[in-house]
């Protein structure tokens, strides 16, 4: 039997490296947001024949989910919901605000599935987002998707396991029927791994530069994971002082980027070695002239952050692919093995569904008293938490999740329009 071809909706689209990775893996476009105008116009560029719509992805005037829905597909629903929503709020590097940063569109986007229905949904972020800091933010969101009918998991995906030069931890959500998602299987890593000296030395030596070949030998190694940076920072270089140290180590001039490939030493600071090009950064995040063509548009800053921002391409092909199997019911059943780390006071609270005194809650849980309160006060990051007035000891009940989900009154929209111009 033929396979009818699969269509996305993709949200955050970025540049494009997520897009071109799904449509290696045979996913056409139905749809593309994306808020960035030269993010949008490089979209554009390279695939003129697609809907690309630009602006905040949660502004039903940009695009409304409810014209999207099987009933007005035909009774077909969209194969696949997919997307990389903003970093910031999960970022190490970061504050780590979740739920109360106006960036956050993670739990925005789940929502969207119960109206959208799609077979399958995939949502990639930061590897801060796997941390325990978020996990009753995690266990939220795959409470939601079980309430809408989907099974769903969460797996610490390393880009370096699958051809790109790069270590680049992406932490991603993988949702679908449950009939479907029997049929899912994580990626397996492709092989040898590629290094910075070997990816980039024809680039290197382009100009002629006599000690390419040493360079290429002594950057035997991955890169660090590619940061584009915000614009709230600004400027182009290959991320904060332990990245540089890493770069230092490849003999990589970490701050800042060239214009072209060196000519000779004259063209480089020699105890730092030669910076990279914009274009060297491209192959360094998966994109290359043969089995990822795309180009950029913008300046030389915008270019590089488009890259940086972006997810590499052959990584999400093999997530395309694998999604595709299991949805075209190619692959064998699976045992579910897979076990996500639970956050035990959100379950507990969200369980009983009334107050609970921090003496029962220490005693069911193991925890001392004072470390009770210290993981309380996280999981109050991301959720209201009720305390109980006068009494001794003190009670919890978990209130409402503070993550922006749609709602109208969301202090996200005054927060966003504050800071649009910042916002990545």
């Amino acid at each position: 039997m033929t396979e009818k071809q699969l269509r996305v909706i993709e949200i955050c689209a970025g540049a494009g490296g997520q897009s071109l990775g799904l449509e290696k893996a045979g996913f056409d476009h139905e749809l593309a947001i994306e808020l960035d105008d030269n993010a949008v116009n490089t979209l554009k560029h390279n695939r003129p024949d697609w809907h690309v719509a630009s602006g905040d992805v949660a502004d039903p005037q940009v695009w409304d989910p409810a014209n999207y829905t099987p009933d007005k597909r035909g009774g077909q629903p969209i194969d696949l919901f997919a997307g990389g929503v903003p970093c910031p709020p999960f970022s190490i590097a970061g504050r780590q605000l979740g739920a109360n940063d106006e960036r956050d569109l993670f739990a925005w986007a789940v929502e969207q599935v119960h109206t959208l229905r799609p077979r399958a949904l995939m949502l990639e972020n930061v590897r801060g987002l796997s941390m325990p800091r978020f996990a009753g933010y995690r266990q939220h969101v795959l409470d939601r998707l079980k309430k809408f009918g989907y099974a769903a998991e969460w797996k610490l995906l390393h880009a370096s396991d699958y051809g790109v030069p790069q270590l680049r931890p992406r932490f991603v959500l993988i949702a679908m029927a449950p009939d479907d998602f029997e049929h899912f299987h994580w990626p397996e890593p492709t092989g040898k791994r590629s290094t910075v000296g070997e990816t980039l030395y024809h680039l290197m030596k382009a100009n002629g530069w006599a000690r390419a070949e040493e360079w290429r030998d002594r950057a035997n190694d991955i890169a660090p994971t590619i940061v584009g940076g915000s614009k709230k920072h600004g400027g182009a270089d290959l991320g904060p002082t332990r990245a540089k140290r890493a770069w230092s180590e490849m003999w990589v001039d970490g701050h800042g980027l060239a214009d072209h490939a060196p000519y000779t030493d004259d063209d480089i600071i020699v105890d730092r070695g030669p910076k990279l090009t914009v274009e060297m950064v491209k192959h360094l995040q998966g994109w290359d002239d043969d089995d990822f063509k795309w180009e950029f548009k913008g300046k030389k800053t915008s270019s590089y952050r488009q890259i940086g921002n972006a997810f590499p391409p052959p990584v999400a092909k093999v997530l395309g692919e694998a999604i595709a199997a299991a949805l075209n019911k190619r692959t064998q059943r699976r045992e579910r093995t897979f076990r996500e780390p639970q956050d035990p006071i959100y379950l507990a609270l969200r369980n009983h569904g009334d107050f609970m005194t921090a003496t029962d809650l220490a005693a069911m849980l193991e925890l001392e008293l004072k470390e009770l309160e210290r993981r309380i006060n996280l999981l109050g990051r991301d959720f209201q938490i009720e305390v109980s007035n006068g009494t001794e000891p003190a009670a919890y009940k978990l209130g409402a999740f503070k993550a922006f989900m749609g709602q109208d009154d969301h202090i996200r929209h005054d927060q966003f329009e504050k800071f649009r111009s910042r916002i990545s």
